[in-house]
């Protein structure tokens, strides 16, 4: 969860269009489901902070619809496979290094991003596709507007099933290490917005602009995809890692099991994560291996996001995370809230943290489930005192209970 990724939209007046189609049910996995059903009823209402982020919502949907769709084809280096259809990324904490004459290979450094990063558009591509078709499917779900469905579909349409643009459901060259190799199992992380689009094509899954070819085609594709994960090399590393980077693959394989209905991977994969967690956590809530970071703070907030995700599955699950305990007494309470002081700022960080930390994208959404989920009396307050313009006008209105 995360307020940048889930779009933070500006407020300007927006019509109802009169080519409007009733929708029955929802498929989402990522997102609360009954806080959207719920949000929708109350904006019968018309009134609050929950209305305004709804016209923000509009308005910037509406701002999508003239706009192209994004594809894996516009990267200016061709993959080593030679395949344009292939997603390729290089590893952003890793620079040239100054002592060798060419800069090769890439060394570290950890929490600074290179700039050079930006010379492959593919995983800017994926962040901007999925946020697009968030938007544009949040849209659709709560005005019943077709249109937004429409141009959902364009957008789900050219990444995942036409010839031309589709991309190859792997990720082998993600977050290459120049001198050193093609593509690592480290680069998975970066498909984790696509719980994002999986949940976006639940929300239009009933629309007419829908169809059940387009919803095969794409079950198809993460099918693959999860294949993919757990089979190859680079999913295999990933798979193995022991910090946030083992829960985000956990979590996405999650996502993209029960996606596909592939049931009994489903339930190992949230096996695995109950694992994870009881190993990863401490005593105290926090995870040592993410303290041990640059940016401490950052990382303790980026771990508990795909727990709370999964915590969203489980319910489609009908199990209940939220409040689940090991017997050691590892819980997903008791790391949210321990982080809470911090990011309401009534403590200050404990462990490095070299550059501002970023409230509003890693810690709203934390503080916004803290708030119905665990009661947090001080939570809503703090997500306003961050920018209260954009708390109010920002899709976590309509994506969690916090109004």
């Amino acid at each position: 969860m995360n307020i940048k990724k889930y779009g933070l939209v500006v407020l300007v007046g927006a019509l109802f269009s009169m080519k409007t189609v009733a929708q029955t049910d929802i498929r989402v996995f990522g997102k609360d489901k009954n806080a959207l059903i719920t949000n929708k009823q109350k904006l019968k209402e018309k009134k609050g902070d929950l209305y305004t982020a709804y016209l923000a919502l509009l308005t910037k949907a509406d701002k999508l619809l003239s706009k192209p769709a994004y594809s894996v084809m516009e990267k200016k280096q061709v993959p080593p496979s030679k395949d344009m259809h292939d997603y390729m990324s290089i590893a952003i904490y890793y620079w040239p290094d100054p002592s060798k004459p060419n800069g090769l290979p890439y060394m570290r450094k950890d929490g600074e991003i290179n700039p050079e990063v930006g010379d492959f558009k593919d995983k800017a591509n994926m962040m901007n596709f999925a946020e697009d078709v968030q938007i544009l499917s949040l849209a659709y779900y709560f005005s019943d507007d077709i249109k937004y469905a429409q141009k959902a579909s364009q957008n789900l349409k050219t990444w995942f099933i036409d010839p031309a643009t589709k991309m190859n459901p792997n990720l082998n060259f993600a977050q290459a290490i120049k001198g050193l190799n093609d593509g690592r199992g480290i680069g998975i992380i970066e498909s984790r917005i696509l719980i994002n689009v999986v949940d976006a094509i639940g929300l239009i899954q009933n629309s007419p602009s829908w169809s059940k070819v387009d919803q095969k085609s794409v079950e198809t594709w993460f099918s693959d995809f999860l294949s993919w994960l757990t089979t190859s090399k680079n999913g295999i590393d990933e798979m193995k890692t022991k910090n946030n980077h083992g829960i985000w693959y956990d979590t996405q394989k999650l996502c993209f099991a029960l996606f596909t209905n592939h049931t009994e991977i489903a339930q190992q994969t949230y096996n695995s994560l109950l694992g994870r967690v009881e190993k990863q956590m401490d005593t105290t809530g926090f995870f040592p291996l993410e303290l041990e970071r640059t940016i401490g703070l950052h990382y303790s907030a980026f771990i508990i996001e795909p727990l709370m995700l999964v915590a969203n599955m489980a319910d489609a699950m009908h199990i209940d995370y939220w409040n689940y305990s090991s017997t050691s007494g590892k819980t997903l309470k008791k790391s949210t809230l321990a982080l809470i002081p911090y990011l309401t700022k009534e403590k200050k960080w404990f462990t490095q943290q070299i550059k501002p930390f970023e409230d509003e994208e890693y810690g709203a959404p934390i503080l916004a489930y803290a708030s119905y989920k665990y009661d947090c009396k001080n939570c809503v307050d703090a997500i306003y005192s961050f920018n209260k313009k954009n708390a109010a006008e920002s899709i976590l209105h309509l994506t969690t209970l916090i109004d």
